[in-house]
């Protein structure tokens, strides 16, 4: 079979400058945590084809938009299609390559920093793995173009910065698509935002684990098994970090006494209002308050 590594009708790519990486993305603050190395769009990629043994020396993303291909790691072979996106971990010996009947149409960027090893756990696992589907988003091919533009712009600070600060969000948007989509989220996704909505609605109540396991129609146990796995923590901290959010809202734009806070979140005990706002803020709702009349 015919193979090529590049070469393709209407591609894309920048590959930056050692001297800029090294000189530049890795030293300055605001990039070291993360920065691009390398970015791409290969549209219609017939033949494309690439084998390292040794791996890379950074993390790539590989996203397809269209068509379909493959992805060896290690010794496992992963079949990629359409709006499947793909993370290779750095120096992980790897091959992938482009259908031949059908192949596909990728957007790809080599990425490393001192972040981007605990970003790739984080994917893996929010993925329970290394590949994941996104829901199309013309939102998030307008990241990735916006990115590439300010790319090919030059090297000014101004340009690596936006595009690598730009970054973050691309691969947010990647690694928690049921964020960046709403309408496509998991089922278990889904029930942890109605009972957080049904908290939402409810701060100025005192509600039990029952009560909100059963808003979303679920037994208290598994209710409360889904809900920390997502968020990390039990739906009770959770509503009482979401009182104290509100309540620190009450003492900036209103002029309600603490005792009175406390009422407007269903607490009738002030003092136990006040011990709660404390361990979640390392500080009083009076010393909270007085911040305010500094700042």
């Amino acid at each position: 079979m015919l193979k090529k590594k590049e070469g393709f009708q209407g591609q894309k790519a920048i590959v930056l400058p050692r001297n800029i990486l090294t000189g530049k993305c890795a030293k300055e603050r605001i990039t070291t945590p993360l920065y691009i190395t390398d970015i791409g769009y290969y549209p219609k990629a017939k033949f494309h084809y690439r084998k390292r043994m040794q791996g890379a020396d950074q993390h790539i993303l590989i996203y397809c938009l269209e068509g379909k291909g493959s992805i060896t790691l290690k010794k496992d072979t992963h079949t990629i299609q359409a709006g499947d996106c793909f993370l290779i971990p750095r120096k992980w010996a790897h091959a992938y390559k482009a259908d031949e009947q059908d192949p596909w149409t990728i957007y790809w960027a080599h990425f490393t920093g001192q972040t981007a090893d605990a970003i790739m756990e984080t994917a893996q696992l929010q993925w329970k793995g290394h590949k994941t589907f996104l829901p199309h988003s013309e939102k998030r091919l307008e990241l990735f173009n916006s990115i590439y533009q300010q790319l090919e712009r030059g090297y000014r600070n101004e340009n690596l910065f936006y595009a690598n600060m730009t970054f973050w969000s691309f691969l947010s948007s990647c690694i928690y698509p049921g964020i960046y989509h709403p309408d496509k989220a998991t089922a278990h996704h889904d029930i942890v935002d109605q009972a957080i909505d049904h908290m939402d609605n409810h701060l100025h109540k005192m509600l039990t684990l029952q009560q909100m396991a059963h808003s979303v129609n679920l037994s208290q146990s598994h209710f409360s098994y889904l809900f920390k796995t997502n968020t990390g923590y039990s739906p009770i901290e959770y509503f009482n970090h979401l009182k104290v959010q509100k309540a620190c809202q009450y003492l900036l734009f209103t002029n309600l006494r603490i005792k009175e806070v406390a009422a407007q979140l269903g607490m009738e005990d002030p003092y136990y209002f006040s011990r709660l706002f404390t361990k979640v803020m390392g500080m009083s709702p009076i010393q909270y308050r007085e911040r305010k009349a500094e700042s």
